[in-house]
């Protein structure tokens, strides 16, 4: 159950990161945002806004199939590895910047994955 579980969120990140460097790929292809009808055919014309939404349908089904077999808690804290992937990626393939505030961040939703894997684990009896 446990190659399940890492597979599934190594799987559902996967498709969130995905999801959100194909928006980011979409909003360049429709630059520069205006409020008209030619920008938004520029969005609907791009073929990444239809990854994004692909991704979007997996990531779903993904996430409610580990709903079905994992606990909450953890669950949904690494639900949330998504964010530290989307900032390596954006520093890799769009050179965006990292500051403080991000670094802390993503070392906020590693400590809190671990605190709830940690919690899951010393609550369940021994085998």
């Amino acid at each position: 159950m446990k190659r399940f579980y890492l597979v599934g969120f190594f799987v559902l990140v996967c498709f969130d990161t995905f999801a959100q460097i194909c928006f980011k790929l979409t909003a360049n292809h429709a630059m520069p945002p205006e409020a008209s009808t030619e920008w938004l055919l520029r969005i609907l014309s791009s073929p990444w806004v239809y990854a994004a939404i692909a991704c979007y349908v997996g990531a779903f089904f993904t996430w409610m199939t580990l709903l079905e077999h994992a606990p909450i808690g953890p669950a949904f804290a690494a639900s949330h590895l998504e964010v530290i992937s989307v900032i390596a990626l954006s520093v890799l393939l769009f050179g965006e910047r990292v500051g403080a505030p991000q670094l802390i961040g993503c070392a906020l939703i590693l400590a809190g994955i671990v605190c709830l894997a940690f919690s899951e684990t010393d609550g369940k009896p021994s085998s």
